[in-house]
C-alpha cells in the first residue's frame, strides 16, 4: 500500500480517523490556508474558511474514491468552500464578486497580517479585476505552482481552457501593471 492508501484507510477506519485527521490537518493547513487566502484576501476570512474547509472534509473523507491525490481532492473542496464564502459575502452586501473583491484589497493596506509590499498590493489589485476563473487559475499556477493537470483536476475542467485562462489572466495583470 503507498503512504496515501494507508492515511485513506486510516481516515476511513472510526479507531484510526481522529489521529489520522489530525495529520492530516497538519500537514495540509499551512497550504490550504495560503490557497485560501489568497482567494478571499483576509486572514480572519481564511480562517473560517479553512475551519469550513476541514470539517467538510472529516464529515465527507468516506466518500473519497481515491481517484485523485487527496490534496487535490481537499484542494478542490478548499477552492469552492472559498469562492461559496465569497459569493455569500457579496450578495449580503449587494455587490458583484468583482467590486467584493475590490473593496477587500482596500482593507489589505491596514490588515496586520498583510505583509506585503505595494508591489503584492497592486498585484493583488490585478487579480481582483480579473474574472474569476482566470483569477482562480492564476493563483494555483503561479502561487501554489500547481501543474496544468492537477488545476483540471481541482477545478473540472480542460488542461486547454485552463492554459488560455491562464495566458490571458497574464496578460490582463501585465496591462494593469503597465497603467499603474
Amino acid at each position: 500500500m503507498t503512504e496515501q492508501e494507508l492515511l485513506i484507510a486510516a481516515l476511513q477506519d472510526s479507531q484510526t480517523r481522529d489521529a489520522a485527521f489530525a495529520h492530516l490537518v497538519k500537514n495540509y493547513k499551512q497550504r490550504l490556508y495560503w490557497h485560501i487566502r489568497r482567494l478571499v484576501l483576509g486572514h480572519d476570512d481564511a480562517d473560517d474558511v479553512l475551519q469550513e474547509t476541514f470539517i467538510k472534509i472529516f464529515k465527507n473523507i468516506g466518500n473519497f474514491r481515491g481517484d485523485s491525490q487527496i490534496f487535490t481532492w481537499m484542494y478542490r473542496i478548499a477552492t469552492h468552500q472559498a469562492i461559496d464564502f465569497l459569493k455569500k459575502q457579496a450578495r449580503r452586501k449587494g455587490l458583484d464578486n468583482g467590486s467584493m473583491l475590490e473593496d477587500k484589497i482596500e482593507l489589505l493596506e491596514s490588515d496586520v497580517y498583510f505583509d506585503g509590499d505595494a508591489a503584492a498590493l497592486k498585484l493583488q489589485q490585478a487579480l481582483a479585476k480579473l474574472p474569476e476563473k482566470q483569477r482562480l487559475v492564476f493563483n494555483m499556477k503561479y502561487f501554489d505552482n500547481l501543474k496544468f493537470k492537477e488545476i483540471a483536476r481541482i477545478l473540472d475542467c480542460s488542461e486547454g481552457g485552463l492554459k488560455a485562462s491562464y495566458h490571458h489572466a497574464v496578460k490582463k495583470i501585465k496591462l494593469f501593471l503597465d497603467e499603474k
